[in-house]
C-alpha cells in the first residue's frame, strides 16, 4: 500500500515554522491539499513562498487557535474551498517557561490557552464536518513533558497532559463515527524553540536518550504520515512517543 494524500484536505496548525512546517510539506509532497494556518504573520508567509515555489496544492489562512470566532472561521473557509476535511494536526503550540514560584497568571493562560485550549476549540469545529462525513482522522501534537513533567514547565506540563486526556476521550466520542484521534508526544527534538536551550542544558538531554541524538522535524511528521494513513485505520486514542527512549 502506499503513503498517498491525493484528494486529501490536510490542516495543520502552527505550520509557519519548526515540527508544524515539516508535518504540512510531508503532506503537501504526498500529493495532499495543505491548508496552511498560523497565528504569526511572518512565518505563515515564509511557508506560503515556499509551497508556492515548490508547486505544492495548498491554502494559507491565519487564524488565533486561542480565539473561537477565528477558528470557526478557518474551519468555514476550508469547507467552502473543499467541500471536505479529511485530516486535521492541532500542533500550535509555545512555551512560557519559569519556575512556579516566579510564574505570572499570563503565562499560565498564554500556555494553557495556545496548547490546550487551542486543540479544543480546532477539534469542536471540525468535529461536526468529520462526523457528517462519518470520515476524518485528529492527530495532537502533545509531549513527553505531559507525561513526565519537567522543571520550570508546569504550564506546558498540564497543556500537554490536557492535549492528552482530551486526546483519548474525544477518541471515544468519534470512534463510532469513523473518526479516529490520536496524539504524538515528541521527546527532544531540534527546532528552533529548543535552539535557545544553551549547550550544557543539551548535553543533559542527550544523556537521557538511549539513541544519544535529537530528534528532527521529520521524525514527528513520519509519524503523523502514518497515523493519517490507511495504515493507522484501526488506531485510535494512542499516544505515539517520538523520543529515542527518553520515556519508556
Amino acid at each position: 500500500m502506499e503513503m498517498t494524500f491525493l484528494d486529501k484536505v490536510v490542516l495543520v496548525t502552527g505550520s509557519g515554522r519548526g515540527i508544524g512546517r515539516t508535518i504540512a510539506e510531508s503532506f503537501a509532497e504526498r500529493g495532499a491539499s495543505v491548508v496552511l494556518s498560523d497565528y504569526n504573520s511572518e512565518s505563515l508567509a515564509n511557508a506560503k513562498q515556499v509551497f508556492q515555489e515548490k508547486n505544492y496544492r495548498f491554502l494559507a489562512l491565519p487564524c488565533d487557535v486561542t480565539q473561537e470566532d477565528q477558528v470557526n472561521r478557518l474551519i468555514e473557509q476550508i469547507v467552502s474551498t473543499y467541500d471536505h476535511l479529511d485530516i486535521v494536526i492541532n500542533n500550535a503550540g509555545i512555551t512560557r517557561d519559569t519556575l512556579l514560584m516566579r510564574m505570572k497568571t499570563e503565562q499560565w493562560d498564554a500556555v494553557i490557552n495556545t496548547n490546550l485550549k487551542g486543540v479544543f476549540l480546532v477539534t469542536k469545529a471540525v468535529s461536526k464536518q468529520l462526523i457528517k462525513q462519518r470520515l476524518g482522522k485528529i492527530i495532537n501534537v502533545s509531549s513527553v513533558i505531559g507525561i513526565i513533567g519537567n522543571t520550570g514547565q508546569s504550564n506546558y506540563a498540564a497543556s500537554k497532559a490536557g492535549v492528552i486526556g482530551f486526546t483519548k476521550s474525544v477518541a471515544r466520542e468519534l470512534a463510532s463515527r469513523n473518526v479516529t484521534v490520536n496524539a504524538i508526544a515528541p521527546g527532544y527534538i531540534a527546532t528552533e524553540m529548543t535552539h535557545v536551550l544553551d549547550e550544557k542544558a543539551k548535553e543533559v538531554l542527550l544523556t537521557a536518550i538511549p539513541l544519544k541524538r535529537a530528534g528532527n522535524s521529520q521524525d514527528v511528521a513520519n509519524v503523523a504520515l502514518f497515523l493519517a494513513s490507511p495504515f493507522a485505520d484501526y488506531i485510535t486514542g494512542q499516544v505515539i512517543r517520538v523520543d529515542g527512549g527518553m520515556v519508556m
